[in-house]
């Protein structure tokens, strides 16, 4: 159940008053926020885990969504899949790199599960939230740099079937975390990487998560922190970090006056 607006202390919700178009930069989470596939990863996981839990011998804890949101949101796949085995008291082998999906191992798993998102994508598509749709194409209109920072490696692919991929200057995803050597949400690395790429300060950058572990990646980077709840509840969000929750993107859209599209600067 969603929180209401009672459930908030005023102090918390004292900070809908900060404004995304007054930052140099956005920094999108992708999956929960840009687009519908939050709801895709999860069925993906739950269809995973219950059929390997359901394998193992011990009857361990089955899995529930309670597991995907302490354990797994927002974080890179294989930090999920160690974190779920680690509250079962399993020990797998990391395996290697080329593991595929029928190995018994960290790596299997991991690419099992994606093996399932990757069926369900096919099957069921990619649908972006229109409010989110609705304040890309208001910041567009202003010229403000976005970029997608995204543990998934399935970014790209994502932000192709939802139509986005135009959209966005800068990618910063899992194969390019794994590429730099940049540690995954809660930590900041991947953001303070779209933010260097695009030439702004942290401070003057606004991050816009769903999941707890980016929100407290967007904290410790010392950006400017946006949460959208889809989920996991106003109360957390703040709890770990946010400045702001909305309910959804376009609430974040400010007046038509409110920051000069191209059209109204001054030509040198």
């Amino acid at each position: 159940m969603r929180d209401t607006e009672s459930d908030v202390p005023q102090a918390e919700r004292a900070a809908s008053t900060v404004r995304v178009e007054d930052s140099d930069a956005i920094l999108f989470d992708l999956d929960g926020v840009l687009t519908d596939t939050a709801t895709v990863h999860e069925r993906a996981w739950a269809r995973m885990f219950a059929e390997f839990l359901g394998g193992r011998s011990g009857s361990p804890d089955p899995y529930t969504d309670t597991d995907y949101y302490t354990h797994i949101d927002g974080r890179p796949r294989l930090e999920g899949v160690r974190a779920v085995l680690r509250s079962r008291d399993i020990d797998l082998p990391e395996g290697r790199e080329d593991d595929g999906p029928d190995r018994a191992t960290i790596v299997g798993l991991g690419r099992r599960k994606n093996a399932v998102f990757a069926e369900l994508m096919r099957t069921e598509g990619v649908r972006p939230y229109p409010g989110s749709v609705a304040l890309l194409d208001w910041l567009g209109d202003r010229s403000v740099p976005m970029a997608v920072v995204s543990s998934s490696r399935n970014a790209a692919a994502v932000l192709s079937a939802g139509g986005l991929r135009h959209r966005f200057e800068v990618v910063v995803d899992g194969a390019v975390a794994s590429g730099r050597g940049l540690a995954g949400k809660p930590a900041p690395d991947t953001y303070l990487y779209a933010a260097a790429l695009l030439g702004a300060a942290p401070s003057r950058t606004t991050v816009v998560e769903d999941a707890i572990s980016g929100v407290r990646a967007g904290r410790a980077g010392g950006f400017r922190v946006t949460g959208v709840d889809r989920g996991v509840g106003r109360r957390d969000l703040f709890a770990n970090g946010a400045d702001h929750v909305v309910d959804d993107l376009a609430e974040l859209i400010g007046p038509a006056s409110s920051r000069p599209g191209p059209a109204d600067r001054e030509v040198p």
